[in-house]
């Protein structure tokens, strides 16, 4: 459990735009050695394959992007 949760974090402040900037690139992840893949689909923002539904959501420790799936880190 403690793994699907760190894969959702990035160690950084990344707003909506910083994202849209980020596309076709990758961020690391507090998952120790994974990433996560960065993409803009149709003017959506992609985080692997999840969809960003609701971004640039200011937390006291960071911002949230709310997405419309579970990151799984890839097995193996």
């Amino acid at each position: 459990m403690t793994s699907i949760l760190l894969y959702h974090v990035v160690p950084a402040k990344v707003m909506a735009a910083d994202a849209i900037a980020l596309d076709g690139q990758s961020a690391g992840t507090l998952l120790e050695g994974q990433s996560i893949a960065i993409s803009v689909k149709d003017g959506k923002v992609m985080i692997n394959d999840a969809t960003v539904v609701t971004a640039d959501v200011a937390a006291s420790n960071g911002v949230i992007h709310i997405i419309d799936t579970v990151l799984l880190p890839p097995a193996g």
